[in-house]
């Protein structure tokens, strides 16, 4: 396996397409339909990326975020956003320490990406950009100890079939 994946999401739909698509590239997936489901789980499972939607019922996925990052254990898994944003929602979600973004509809090829450069990140993986991420003695690549990068990078697709 190539890393335990913790999908986040209220819709039964997103979920599947986002497990299917990371299973086929050999990623271990577990499932939450929302943040608060994925507090109770991510304990258990301890994944090494979550992938957040932001609009989830109980507890949406930035307060989720920012929860994580509160909590020792979890304060250092890698988050990605997986969701149609506001502008203000990417603010937020750098406020709170969110990793890297991805937008509504994506290309499945670029949410492994995404997905594969958080834990290279993190030092769960080789590193698939061949050293773009620098590390200082004794930090892992991205520039933090625990593998957060230095500032939040949006990974954001841009479509023209979006309008």
């Amino acid at each position: 396996m190539s890393g335990r994946v913790l999908v986040v999401d209220d819709s039964e739909v997103i979920r599947q397409l986002i497990r299917v698509n990371l299973e086929l590239e050999g990623f271990e997936v577990v499932t939450a339909a929302d943040g608060a489901e994925c507090l109770e789980v991510i304990r258990r499972v301890k994944p090494d990326v979550v992938t957040l939607d932001v609009v989830m019922p109980r507890l949406d996925g930035l307060r989720t975020a920012a929860r994580l990052r509160a909590t020792p254990d979890t304060s250092r898994v890698p988050i990605a956003i997986v969701s149609a944003c506001t502008p203000a929602d990417l603010d937020l979600g750098e406020t709170v320490g969110v990793d890297g973004y991805l937008g509504k509809p994506f290309d499945p090829a670029d949410l492994v990406a995404l997905v594969r450069r958080l834990m290279a990140a993190a030092g769960e993986l080789d590193d698939p950009l061949d050293g773009r991420l620098d590390a200082r003695p004794g930090e892992r690549p991205g520039g933090r100890p625990g593998g957060r990068p230095d500032r939040f990078r949006p990974e954001r697709t841009e479509r023209g079939d979006r309008g």
